[in-house]
């Protein structure tokens, strides 16, 4: 009988004055539950929409001061306080991610429902009200964006190497510096310049796909420029000096072995420069111009992003508001959307092309 009771008693943590592990998961899962409820009830008691900040939030307070009762009673005052201080540093964490949260939920939310097959099939030409959609605006969307990817990767990227690899002087400040400047400029700015150097050559009043690319360049060139310096000075120098002593030259170690070393970070600040970017609506809107027709052609005519249109929708609101609401929304979530694939296929390019550590 004393053996079995033993036992018992180390099978039960509880018994040594410690919770087992999965209890602060229990109390976590029933705090945030409780305070879904709560939020759900009263979102139906008073006719409004569902709050999930606020649930996450009340439940990450609930959590807290019952995990600190809870371990205070069977763990003592020091666990308790370690437990507390866990919380805190865990609701600190959380406090941060409730905007992308709340983002996500209500962009999901609002954007659901306009988000069909007649929205990615046809554009806003001839549409007064409700229907349409916004193939015109994607497909101008990923064409401007692309464009000004492949104009500023090469630039930033060859930049960002001979500031690490051969920059030195003046010349090497200079460029520093001016990539700073460049990287606090504001977006309509950039969208003024690409307007003003097409003026130039076609007059005033010219707006085409082209124009928008180069202003979003103009505005993605600084951040390739710096992150991939970054990403440049993390590979050690012991690699570079190993091919020097075998008689590599200087252009071949950086191409062979800085580049794949360093393209996973490379990839990343690239698809950050992207965006940076595919989400500006002033420097579109002045050098692309707004139009409802689907247009392929960068050289020519007026081509239609996603932000301006969503931005269009928004403030020209017709005889059917809410119709126009959904299709912003809706254009939101498509936004969203194609920056995860872009990050995804950022990350499945990294991956393939990282140098491979195994024997």
């Amino acid at each position: 009988m004393t053996q079995l009771t033993a036992d018992i008693r180390v099978d039960n943590p509880y018994s040594a004055g410690l919770l087992a592990k999965r209890t602060p998961w229990v109390i976590l899962a029933g705090s945030v539950l409780v305070a879904l409820v709560a939020f759900w009830l009263l979102s139906n008691a008073e006719g409004g929409g569902f709050n999930i900040v606020g649930a996450l939030l009340v439940g990450a307070l609930l959590y807290t001061v019952v995990i600190y009762v809870v371990s205070y009673l069977i763990e003592g005052s020091r666990k308790a306080t370690d437990r507390l201080v866990t919380a805190l540093v865990g609701g600190a964490f959380l406090l941060a991610l409730l905007p992308l949260v709340s983002l996500v939920f209500t962009v999901v939310t609002n954007g659901s429902n306009r988000f069909d097959i007649e929205f990615f099939t046809h554009s806003m030409r001839n549409v007064v009200g409700a229907g349409g959609g916004a193939v015109h605006a994607i497909v101008g969307t990923v064409l401007m964006t692309l464009t000004a990817a492949v104009i500023s990767v090469p630039i930033g990227l060859m930049t960002s190497i001979y500031l690490v690899e051969y920059g030195r002087g003046p010349l090497a400040r200079a460029i520093t510096f001016f990539v700073d400047v460049m990287t606090g400029i504001p977006s309509i700015v950039a969208g003024l310049f690409a307007y003003s150097v097409f003026a130039i050559f076609f007059g005033p009043g010219i707006k085409l796909g082209i124009a928008g690319a180069i202003a979003l360049s103009v505005l993605m060139i600084p951040v390739v420029v710096r992150s991939s310096e970054d990403m440049l000075k993390l590979v050690p120098n012991e690699l570079r000096e190993a091919a020097y002593a075998l008689g590599v030259p200087k252009w071949l170690t950086v191409v062979k072995v800085v580049l794949p070393t360093s393209i996973a970070g490379i990839m990343t600040g690239v698809m950050l420069a992207i965006a940076r970017v595919i989400g500006e609506t002033a420097p579109l809107l002045i050098a692309a111009g707004f139009t409802n027709n689907l247009n392929y052609n960068m050289v020519e005519g007026r081509m239609q992003s996603l932000p301006v249109m969503v931005y269009n929708q928004y403030v020209s609101q017709g005889t059917d508001p809410q119709a126009y609401l959904d299709r912003a929304w809706a254009g939101a979530l498509t936004l969203i959307l194609i920056v995860m694939v872009l990050n995804l296929a950022a990350r499945i390019i990294a991956k393939v092309f990282a140098p491979k550590t195994g024997r």
